[in-house]
């Protein structure tokens, strides 16, 4: 069983300056939250949008950095928190008529993924055990 300062640990996994907007990432994003590992995997894997692809890419590294790191269990992992914020917008010109151009802005992204172990999914925890005493699990 996991120490203490064990059970309190998070897993980040962080993408950067993803080119794409924060507005089309967040609705991925919004789907996922709260989820355990294996079903954002099929959520994403069925999802049609160009953001679930790096969002899946996150969430693999994040549960595979638990698993090698940690000694955590794939299968007992939820996402505790997910997050996309605004990155730096890429500035390109695009030639327009008469000899002008036009500045053109490309929007990017940056998206944490933050997974926690369920420790309620374990069998050693027993009955008796105080509702304060057992981590918090978000609901869907």
């Amino acid at each position: 069983m996991l120490t203490l300062t064990k059970r309190r640990a998070e897993i980040y996994a962080l993408g950067q300056q993803i080119s794409m907007s924060a507005h089309k990432a967040r609705r991925v994003i919004d789907q996922i939250r709260g989820r355990s590992y294996e079903e954002t995997l099929m959520i994403l894997e069925l999802m049609r949008y160009r953001a679930c692809y790096p969002i899946f890419k996150l969430v693999s590294s994040a549960a595979a950095n638990a698993s090698f790191n940690m000694g955590w269990n794939k299968a007992n992992l939820v996402i505790s928190k997910a997050e996309v914020n605004e990155g730096t917008k890429m500035k390109r010109l695009k030639p327009r008529a008469r000899g002008r151009s036009y500045r053109i802005k490309k929007p990017t992204c940056h998206i944490t993924i933050v997974m926690k172990y369920n420790y309620c999914n374990e069998k050693d925890i027993s009955l008796d055990k105080k509702q304060e005493d057992l981590p918090y699990v978000p609901t869907k």
